[in-house]
């Protein structure tokens, strides 16, 4: 059983994109809704 979830996290190098893994920690608040820094990408989207 895999389990997801859509966050929404904050990527200061715009490097993410859509579809891509990657590793998030939690943060102070950035705004209303985003409380989560990606930290790395695990992998691209294919």
């Amino acid at each position: 059983m895999t389990r997801s979830h859509k966050l929404k996290a904050h990527d200061e190098a715009n490097a993410a994109g859509i579809g891509d893994r990657v590793l998030i920690m939690e943060t102070r608040p950035i705004s209303s809704t985003k409380r989560w820094r990606v930290v790395e990408i695990i992998e691209k989207a294919k």
